[in-house]
């Protein structure tokens, strides 16, 4: 059957507008993801770090290129970017598949996919016992939840938070950003403390510690005497108190305790139950 050139022109041009439109929605669908502040997670909604709160935990955190750095709802990464643009070693966990995806994409458009790294789970599941630095923005409940896992932080990781503290542990150093950070501005850094609850030998005599995070109480006996410490605190491996108007000052290794200068010892004997 023969037809005409203008015939197969508009035959052409029909068969082809379904196509179109076909294509047009596939861009539609295939648009990247946006996420939206305010949107529901699992166990959080999504808000983000203002970038100049992100800089001053960073800078609190005293991040280096020896770090290795994670964040735990890691949302569209930008904690974790901000590390690896320091030259550390980074990792995110976030519950959201499409936010996991939207923070690779925005390492490799910031040029730190090598160092900043991105995977879907759940956080309080995730292994942090390598982390230095924990960078975070998490609801109280959420970091109650999680205490357990920091305290086995290797002594002297370091974590930051926006905005909200961990319940009953108080921060060692808390600042504010300056800039636009809106109704959150305000960073706290811990440091996590070496656990020394227990009975220790010294040469002056038996020091009982009881910690509550890095804040220190207990006694020193010698010489029969009773002696209650004042001032006990730790930072990290370094550990001070006082007792019986003597300032005790030194470092914690392990089930050792040395004071600066070699100044005094103490040798675990047992821990408190």
């Amino acid at each position: 059957m023969k037809i005409s050139r203008r015939v197969f022109q508009l035959l052409l041009a029909w068969c082809f507008v379904p196509v179109a439109g076909g294509a047009v929605l596939a861009q539609e669908i295939q648009r990247p993801y946006e996420p939206t502040v305010g949107q529901e997670g699992k166990d959080v909604v999504w808000v983000p770090t203002p970038e100049v709160l992100v800089e001053k935990m960073l800078d609190l955190a005293k991040v280096t290129p020896q770090d290795y750095v994670m964040d735990l709802g890691s949302g569209d990464g930008r904690n974790i970017i901000a590390a690896a643009k320091r030259g550390a070693r980074a990792l995110g966990v976030e519950y959201n598949p499409d936010m996991v995806e939207l923070s690779r994409r925005e390492a490799a458009k910031h040029g730190v996919a090598d160092k900043a790294r991105f995977v879907q789970g759940d956080m309080y599941e995730a292994d942090i016992s390598q982390a230095t630095v924990m960078a975070l923005f998490l609801l109280p409940d959420n970091l109650e939840k999680l205490t357990p896992k920091f305290l086995d932080l290797k002594p002297g990781a370091r974590m930051v938070l926006n905005g909200f503290a961990v319940p009953g542990w108080e921060a060692d150093v808390t600042e504010r950003a300056e800039g636009d950070c809106g109704s959150w501005c305000t960073a706290m850094l811990y440091i996590v403390p070496a656990r020394v609850s227990g009975t220790w030998r010294l040469p002056q005599g038996e020091l009982k510690l009881e910690q509550k995070f890095q804040v220190l109480t207990g006694t020193l006996s010698r010489g029969g005497n009773s002696i209650p410490i004042k001032d006990g605190r730790l930072r990290g491996e370094e550990i001070g108190f006082t007792a019986g108007g003597t300032k005790y000052q030194g470092r914690v290794n392990g089930d050792a305790m040395h004071g600066t200068n070699g100044s005094w010892s103490a040798a675990r004997i047992r821990p408190i139950e």
